[in-house]
């Protein structure tokens, strides 16, 4: 009988240590008996984009220096002209996004002043036609400096009179010969590189007053205005009209 009790006790002792061996684990957490513990995994990499190079965002292109444009007359006549995103780009900025709308095609060449500028660009036909808002005027009088004269052949921003300096949105007129009176007061952004000859064919469109009117039927087309560098650009701010 003391045997048989002895070895009862020896049983229970072996037990209560068996089960002090096994019922905690070294970290906190329970392990189940029958199984041996997972070995913790391996840290994850941060999903985020910023550590994995596939999902970063790419910075933007650099803006180029010079962007080329081509104006298709209806007759079939080219100006290519060459625009300065470094000296005035928001002019650059917005002539680009209405020209890759289609914005221009079909418009007219509608004020035309021989030894002065030819103006195109209105949605009216008249002068008095916007896009529905303004852009900054680029120049001194509205405190930029825009290093572009307004030489023969350089392209300038159309606005209303003093001091509508941010009333600039869509027209646009091509300098025929040298007007230093409008540097400082207009955003010049571009200059004709090739087809200066077409310019000089729409100074002698012929007109009614000193004011430049065109009748409607002499009025020269502009088929297109086509960006000619695939180059993603900023959207233009607008100020609403």
């Amino acid at each position: 009988m003391k045997k048989i009790l002895s070895m009862a006790l020896c049983g229970v002792f072996f037990l209560t240590s068996l089960a002090g061996c096994v019922g905690v684990g070294g970290s906190g957490g329970t392990i189940n008996p029958g199984s041996s513990p997972s070995p913790d995994p391996s840290p994850s990499p941060d999903p985020s984009p910023s550590n994995d190079p596939s999902r970063s965002p790419q910075p933007a292109a650099p803006i180029p220096d010079t962007i080329q444009a081509t104006i298709t007359m209806e007759d079939g006549g080219e100006i290519i002209v060459e625009l300065y995103p470094k000296i005035a780009p928001q002019s650059v900025y917005n002539f680009v996004d209405l020209a890759r709308q289609g914005f221009y095609n079909g418009l007219k060449f509608h004020r035309i002043i021989s030894g002065f500028m030819i103006q195109g660009g209105c949605p009216n036909g008249d002068g008095g036609g916007n896009p529905g808002y303004g852009i900054f005027g680029e120049f001194q009088k509205n405190g930029f400096t825009n290093s572009l004269k307004h030489t023969r052949g350089v392209l300038s921003m159309a606005r209303g009179g003093d001091p509508a300096y941010n009333s600039a949105g869509c027209q646009f007129f091509i300098v025929h010969e040298d007007s230093s009176h409008l540097n400082g007061g207009y955003a010049a952004f571009g200059k004709v590189i090739s087809g200066i000859e077409v310019v000089d064919r729409i100074a002698e469109t012929p007109t009614n007053g000193s004011n430049g009117s065109v009748a409607k039927a002499d009025m020269p087309v502009i088929a297109s205005i086509t960006i000619d560098d695939d180059v993603e650009l900023p959207e233009p701010d607008k100020y609403p009209r």
